[in-house]
């Protein structure tokens, strides 16, 4: 395999040649965890081809295919949106029940997506069956919450700024919400940033995580492992 030219490719191989020395009795369940726009799928596709190079398959699941349906989410109007945002958005249950298969003790037949929720329907997702050796590279908000935590066998945060949110986030999602940067970024300020504020302060993933991926720089993300990386069974 040819060494990586640039600062994010070096750091995508080693990542990828961190997670692929992991070996588990069953997939290596990575979840791969962040504020909102701090390019955790980004990271995750990226990582599919070098896992892939070095002898293992990769699969990949967002969790944003496990959302709740438009009315459940937006349901408990006494709350406030960044409240409704953190206990409503995902379907925890329905995430279990398809990743749980995977972990220790299960038949490896599992679900990638149940709900759209860009139109608001199910999918129509058939079961599938990883291979044993498989690295499962899951990307996603609030995934080291505590309906979901046992659910990995490595932890990696994506850390960025409040304002690398600010500035990355209204953009990216103009070309699914349409309106104007000043409209999207009303959302961050009153739902994204204090309910992923509120995650990060009560259950502190960063200082969970097997691997700390320093995104700031998205040309030259610096890597932090810790010393017991890999270590949970």
């Amino acid at each position: 395999m040819s060494e990586p030219e640039s600062a994010r490719e070096r750091a995508i191989l080693d990542l990828a040649r961190f997670l692929v020395a992991v070996e588990r009795p069953h997939p290596l369940r990575v979840a791969i965890d962040g504020r909102t726009a701090a390019g955790k799928t980004t990271l995750a596709d990226a990582l599919v081809a070098p896992i892939e190079r070095l002898g293992r398959p990769a699969i990949r699941i967002e969790i944003d295919d496990f959302h709740r349906p438009r009315a459940e989410r937006r349901g408990r109007r006494e709350l406030p949106p960044w409240r409704r945002y953190y206990l409503d958005s995902y379907d925890h249950p329905a995430i279990r029940a398809a990743l749980l298969p995977l972990g220790p003790g299960g038949d490896r037949r599992y679900r990638s997506a149940l709900f759209d929720s860009y139109h608001d329907v199910p999918f129509d997702e058939p079961l599938r069956l990883a291979p044993p050796g498989a690295v499962v590279l899951v990307d996603g908000v609030f995934l080291c919450r505590p309906e979901l935590d046992d659910l990995w066998d490595i932890r990696i945060f994506v850390e960025i700024d409040v304002g690398d949110t600010l500035r990355r986030g209204p953009i990216r999602d103009l070309a699914w919400r349409g309106g104007t940067v000043e409209e999207a970024a009303r959302s961050y300020h009153t739902t994204y940033i204090p309910g992923e504020d509120h995650y990060l302060a009560v259950v502190r993933p960063a200082d969970r995580a097997d691997v700390v991926v320093d995104n700031r720089d998205p040309a030259a993300p610096q890597l932090r492992f810790r010393a017991e990386q890999g270590a949970r069974s």
